[in-house]
């Protein structure tokens, strides 16, 4: 068995028709989607009509923060990224953001989450320390958020960080990085950079043998330009930065 996983798109169509076309060239056909799919200064509407698609073909998807976010908050009171969005979609695209769950089980195999099984916008594999540095968490506290979780593989996102992390027990949790946003900053809990390095489009593919799930981290080059070009016509030049060099 073969699993492509993408996550964290944030709009930028671009990038994730070269990942698909990468997927496709290895002869993969199952795909599953980890969420944060629209929200970005790009294009939340072709980005949404194109994972309509991939959802009839069969793609599995759970709901991220932001997904959660262009639901719930008044369009008054969202962030620049997520308002963006918001302007971009049409009504069925919200129907479909709001069909999406929480989290899932593919295949009776592999659980999904967008961030964490408590929370959809909290780390799990990594922490923050107080000046804002991101690190490996500790396997403590990874360990107690995959308590109860019955999968050998455990997928997740949120931090746009390629990482797996094998627990005690043997099971493997993977985070395959962030298709369209290769670096970002927030502020909360505390100020932090999260930077890639570079401005490819990144995913994962996991196969399993007969000694257990095996990660592929993959990276996909892409007009990565034109995004950025039109992160900055839209007046983002940190999202300018994060797409045209994975720095901001």
């Amino acid at each position: 068995m073969r699993l492509a996983v993408i996550a964290d798109v944030h709009g930028n169509c671009a990038a994730l028709q070269a990942v698909l076309e990468d997927i496709a060239m290895l002869g993969i056909r199952e795909i599953v989607n980890l969420g944060d799919c629209f929200s970005g200064p790009l294009e939340a509407d072709r980005t949404a009509d194109l994972m309509i698609l991939l959802d009839a073909a069969g793609t599995m998807t759970v709901r991220g923060n932001h997904d959660r976010h262009l639901l719930e908050t008044a369009p008054h009171a969202m962030g620049a990224s997520d308002a963006h969005a918001h302007g971009q979609l049409a009504p069925r695209h919200l129907q479909w953001l709001r069909s999406l769950p929480f989290s899932a089980i593919y295949r009776d195999e592999v659980y999904l989450c967008h961030a964490t099984p408590q929370a959809d916008d909290v780390y799990w594999l990594e922490q923050i320390s107080a000046d804002g540095q991101v690190c490996l968490n500790s396997v403590e506290e990874i360990e107690r958020r995959a308590a109860g979780i019955e999968q050998a593989l455990i997928l997740c996102a949120h931090t746009h960080i390629p990482r797996a992390v094998q627990l005690a027990d043997g099971r493997l949790i993977v985070n395959p990085g962030s298709v369209g946003c290769p670096a970002y900053e927030d502020d909360a809990p505390c100020f932090r950079k999260v930077e890639t390095g570079h401005a490819m489009a990144s995913h994962a593919v996991l196969e399993k043998s007969e000694k257990g799930w095996v990660p592929q981290f993959r990276n996909v080059a892409y007009d990565h330009m034109a995004m950025s070009r039109l992160a900055q016509k839209n007046g983002r030049a940190d999202w300018a930065s994060a797409l045209a060099t994975g720095r901001i």
